[in-house]
Order: structure tokens, then C-alpha cells, then sequence
């Protein structure tokens, strides 16, 4: 069987910031096709390695890519939002790393049909879990002019978002919108000409945005960055790959509250407030791909690798 083709961002960068001990235990909390669970998985000798997705065609697919080392890894088909009661359920009380690489996997880009690509005709989804209930045609078909105002705004950046959103609805009275070429469509209909003219796709912050609202991408972020720390040992390493604004805006928030969350006065001579760090940034700013990286690999130019360690 052929597998997809994927490219694992910042690997080399990740694999040594990890600084991964052969008998320790790691987490890849985004599985993916398994590029950086490979490399962490042949570093170890009586370590073991939690690979963790939502897309259970993604557990498959990398299950077989890690066949090899199948005596030291455990493949959980769940959320990273939910690694700290994933690693309960397994009886793991603290682990030596933990990777999150928060981007979309090259197969859900380009397997036309999962509704995720603007380059190709598809039912409207975008579902990382084919389970859950929310898809981007109930998001597109049902959502109110504020809520898809605010998504392609907010988590889109789309200066046009009025505009896009009044054409979506003028179009849903019709009829309902079905399918990925119908809604870039629509989206291009409501662009002026300079904006098509760009080198991005019309619809490209607009497809980013649908995704990221129906996945609960953000709260997913927020809920692994409240959590997933406390299960990191003393010394164990937080390695998280962000590519939107908004993501890597709250793990860095997510790694100050707990490095610098001190809300006693300046002038305090003492710390009353209660607060205990227990994270240092190990980068201040975020590790960003080489241009040799970016070059062989386009998908990785917005990519920003943050590093935390456990204190």
C-alpha cells in the first residue's frame, strides 16, 4: 500500500529540543503520518511513546509507518486537548516530553474528498474525527451573521468577512451550500478584483477559518495548554508547532502564566500571592523554519516551534 507523502515541520528542531533519554516516555499528542513519532520511537531503547490523534485513518496510517517499534508505542485515537486523562486512563503519572504540532496533516489537504481543500470538489466537512457532529456545511448553512462574521475575522483574518458572510447568506435563502467549489464560489463573488489578484487563494482564509470553528481548534489549544504541563516530570520538555496568529498566542500565553504569573506588586518584597512556576521558556522567541526548510517545504512558512520546560 502507498502511503501519503508528508513532510514533518521542524523535525530535527523538535527531536533535539525534546533532548530524548532512551528509557523515558514521550508524547506525540498531533500523530499525523508519524514523522515525528518515528524519529522519537527509534531513540528509544526501554522508553515508550503515546501517539495520540483524532483521525482514526491517521492512527492507521501511522500505525504501520511505526510497525517497527510497535514493542515501545501505545496509539491512542483521541483529542491532545485530552492527553492529561488519556495518560491517566494508560496509568502513566508523568512523561519526559510531550510534542504537539498543532497544523493540519498534508493526507486531510489533499485527500479532496475530506472537505478540507479549496483546490477540489467535496461535500462541505472538514472533520479531523469523521465521528464528530459538527461539519463545515452546518457551520456554512447555520451559523448566524455575527458567528461567521466573527470566524472569518477572527480566526481567518479576512478583511472581506462582511462582505463573504452576506453573500453566504444571500446564497443559503436559495439553497442550501453542499460543496467546497460551490462555497469558493461564493467567496469569490464577493471579493473585490485587487483581492483576487493575490497571490493567496480567495478562499484561503476562509477554508482556515470553517476548520478551525468546526474542530474547536482554539479550545483544544487552551485546554492542552491548562493541562498537559502538569504531567510533564521535572527537566521534561513542551514542544508545540503552531501556524495561525491565534495559537501561538496562547501557548505563549499558556507558558507565561505559568513562568511569570506573579500578580504580587513590583515593590513586594516577597511573592504572597501564591503563584509557583513551573515552567521556564527554554527559546524567548520561537524557533522558526531554515530557508533550506521552507523552500523544500512551503507548508512550513508559517510555522513557529515554542519550548517550555517542566521546573
Amino acid at each position: 500500500m502507498t502511503e501519503p507523502k508528508h513532510i514533518s515541520v521542524l523535525l530535527e528542531e523538535c527531536i533535539e529540543n525534546l533532548d530524548i533519554k532512551p528509557e523515558g516516555i514521550y508524547v506525540d499528542g498531533t500523530l499525523g503520518l508519524g514523522g515525528h513519532s518515528y524519529q522519537i520511537a527509534s531513540r528509544l531503547t526501554t522508553g515508550r511513546l503515546i501517539g495520540i490523534d483524532r483521525d482514526a485513518t491517521a492512527i492507521e496510517r501511522a500505525g504501520r509507518r511505526l510497525e517497527p517499534f510497535k514493542d515501545r508505542v501505545t496509539l491512542v485515537h483521541g483529542n491532545f486537548c485530552d492527553v492529561a486523562a488519556i495518560l491517566d486512563e494508560l496509568g502513566i503519572d508523568f512523561v519526559d516530553g510531550m510534542l504537539f504540532d498543532l497544523g493540519v496533516s498534508s493526507p486531510q489537504l489533499d485527500e479532496i474528498e475530506r472537505g478540507f481543500s479549496y483546490m477540489g470538489d467535496a461535500p462541505l466537512d472538514m472533520r479531523m474525527n469523521k465521528s464528530d457532529r459538527l461539519t463545515a456545511k452546518e457551520v456554512v448553512n447555520s451559523y448566524s451573521e455575527d458567528q461567521l462574521n466573527r470566524i472569518f475575522w477572527d480566526y481567518g483574518e479576512e478583511r472581506y468577512a462582511r462582505r463573504i458572510t452576506a453573500a453566504i447568506l444571500k446564497n443559503r435563502e436559495k439553497a442550501p451550500i453542499e460543496s467546497t467549489l460551490q462555497l469558493v464560489d461564493i467567496i469569490k463573488s464577493a471579493l473585490p478584483a485587487p483581492a483576487l489578484r493575490e497571490k493567496q487563494h480567495p478562499a484561503k482564509r476562509c477554508f482556515q477559518a470553517i476548520r478551525i470553528a468546526v474542530n474547536d481548534e482554539l479550545g483544544a489549544v487552551e485546554q492542552m495548554m491548562d493541562t498537559a504541563p502538569d504531567k510533564l516530570k521535572k527537566g521534561g520538555r513542551l514542544c508545540v508547532i503552531s501556524f495561525h496568529s491565534l495559537e501561538d498566542r496562547i501557548v505563549k500565553s499558556g507558558i507565561a502564566r505559568r513562568e511569570n504569573g506573579c500578580t504580587c506588586p513590583r515593590e513586594a518584597p516577597i511573592c504572597t500571592c501564591g503563584f509557583v512556576r513551573t515552567l521556564r521558556s527554554v527559546s524567548r522567541k520561537p524557533i522558526l523554519p531554515s530557508e533550506e526548510e521552507t523552500e523544500n517545504n512551503p507548508r512550513a512558512r508559517s510555522a513557529k516551534l515554542r519550548v517550555a520546560e517542566r521546573v
